[in-house]
């Protein structure tokens, strides 16, 4: 079997700023697993569609729990599914700068009119923006010429 070396951005993830956890009491768990459903459907329609399971719900709703917790909500994520160790679980998976650049621009269309359609409120989404740019640097783990 070909194991590839796992690529480490230059990124130090203890230096990544979490998003305010105040934006779950204002937008609620509903809205955030509505968000993460419709970043799904951007991903299903996305160049990287190939890299995720062929149930996007299931997905979404996994990442919903993720986010849930993150945001400031119960520990969804935990209970289910225990330790997020993020990076850790994404290491199977080939994710280039040019994949974590698709991501981005999926959750980009969904963050452009979170605000009116998922209650996403407006004065944390610049704080959420950066953190997604960083968070998923940490996740790339291929150079994008392998």
């Amino acid at each position: 079997m070909n194991q590839r070396a796992p690529h480490v951005p230059s990124i130090n993830p203890g230096e990544i700023e979490g998003p305010s956890r105040n934006i779950y009491d204002r937008m609620g768990g509903e809205n955030i697993y509505r968000m993460l459903e419709a970043f799904y459907g951007e991903l299903g329609a996305s160049s990287i569609r190939s890299m995720f399971p062929a149930d996007l719900a299931a997905s979404s709703r996994k990442s919903a729990a993720f986010f849930v917790q993150l945001l400031g909500g119960p520990p969804e994520y935990n209970d289910k599914y225990g330790s997020p160790r993020m990076r850790a679980r994404h290491i199977p998976f080939r994710i280039t700068t040019k994949a974590r650049d698709e991501w981005l621009a999926c959750f980009e269309r969904v963050l452009d009119r979170a605000v009116d359609e998922f209650e996403f409120p407006a004065e944390y989404l610049d704080g959420f923006r950066r953190f997604l740019r960083s968070f998923s640097s940490w996740m790339v783990n291929s150079a994008d010429a392998e």
